[in-house]
């Protein structure tokens, strides 16, 4: 009844696993073989092996093979093109597509509309662009184009929004002045 859910249950079990200092409880070869064998053709994963794949389970997939040292494993452009049509098909804007992206280390801001678009919030944006310094990747970033974006983000009343088309809130503007002052 809930085997639709193993692939999030392995990512939060292993994690904590990791958070102790335990991984090596686990059978290695074994937990990878599994996670490769819920990957379709198309470069997205299932919950479990024999279902579809959703950009939910690929996204724990994606953040279980590095915790064993295993993401040269996937084929990064194959699967980052899943997710990105996973994510059309589960929602116009998707927490899950941005963070799968993120840790694939394929977020280039601003380069492809794809990847950020009028469905955009600063607010995800500001997470993943905070992982990639976190990760030591912010060389991705487009700088230019980035505060770019971030400069459209200003309304004529001088306030700040979170995606075009929206009203200024309090909130976007503080994560984007705090872009700005990075």
């Amino acid at each position: 009844m809930m085997e639709h859910l193993r692939m999030n249950g392995a990512y939060w079990g292993l994690t904590t696993l990791d958070t102790l200092d335990k991984l090596e409880m686990v059978d290695i070869k074994e937990v990878v073989s599994w996670v490769m064998k819920c990957q379709h053709d198309s470069g997205g994963f299932g919950g479990n092996v024999g279902h579809d794949p959703h950009v939910l389970y690929t996204l724990s997939a994606v953040q279980i093979l590095p915790l064993f040292d295993k993401i040269n494993m996937l084929d990064i452009d194959r699967v980052s093109i899943c997710a990105l049509i996973l994510r059309y098909v589960v929602s116009r804007f998707s927490r899950s597509y941005f963070i799968c992206m993120t840790v694939l280390s394929r977020f280039i801001l601003i380069k492809t509309s794809i990847v950020i678009n009028d469905m955009t919030i600063v607010t995800a944006v500001f997470c993943c662009v905070g992982a990639l310094a976190i990760t030591g990747s912010l060389h991705h970033v487009d700088k230019d184009l980035f505060g770019w974006w971030l400069c459209e983000r200003q309304v004529k009343s001088g306030g700040l929004n979170g995606r075009p088309e929206k009203l200024p809130d309090v909130c976007y503007s503080w994560w984007v002045l705090d872009f700005l002052l990075a």
